[in-house]
């Protein structure tokens, strides 16, 4: 159940930031983000 709910979370951000970032330092900090919603969904 907790692993279901990580991939979704993760896959939300992920989607987000694909369609939110427009440079690199954007994307730096667009995967910055989704390591840390990861980190405290796992917390």
């Amino acid at each position: 159940m907790i692993q279901r709910l990580l991939l979704l979370l993760i896959s939300g951000a992920i989607a987000l930031t694909a369609s939110g970032c427009n440079t690199v330092k954007g994307v730096g900090r667009d995967i910055q983000s989704v390591g840390q919603a990861g980190s405290d969904a796992i917390h």
